[in-house]
């Protein structure tokens, strides 16, 4: 397999088992010094807000605390979409955009809504043994979440 078709469907994979809430399976996609964050840019302040930044350890410590969280527990799916993916062979980097597309399903009746919508700015370390999650910047458009989902995109 290409480098190339190995970063998208690392991308798209990471999507995939979040949708399983496979949260080992997720974090044994990202190098050890994974950072994840969620952004967006309101208006209002003129500012970039930052909802969430974790390292791969406080990701892990997210993941163990969720059952003790009042939350949704409808489930998300994500539909990625990987735009353009520019490999820096000398870093044994990449830089991979997506845009990215969360629908929720309710429990109460399984009516399926458009959730958010926003871009994964993602930095993929290159390695002997396949690519690995370096770091993931969820970049929404969406700023009207509600309450009570904890659950990272």
């Amino acid at each position: 397999m290409d480098t190339r078709t190995a970063i998208t469907e690392l991308i798209h994979r990471s999507g995939l088992i979040m949708d399983d809430v496979n949260f080992k399976g997720y974090l044994d996609l990202c190098a050890p010094d994974y950072q994840y964050r969620i952004s967006a840019y309101s208006p209002e302040i003129r500012k970039d807000m930052t909802w969430l930044e974790h390292d791969r350890a406080g990701m892990k410590s997210l993941f163990d605390n969720l059952h003790k969280h009042n939350s949704d527990k409808s489930p998300i799916t994500r539909h990625i979409s990987v735009c353009t993916v520019a490999i820096d062979e000398q870093a044994k980097t990449a830089d991979v955009v997506s845009t990215l597309q969360v629908f929720r399903t309710t429990l109460d009746g399984g009516q399926t809504e458009l959730f958010a919508v926003g871009r994964m700015l993602d930095t993929v370390a290159l390695g002997d043994d396949g690519p690995l999650l370096k770091a993931r910047n969820v970049r929404l458009d969406t700023r009207m979440l509600g309450f009570g989902y904890h659950i990272p995109f």
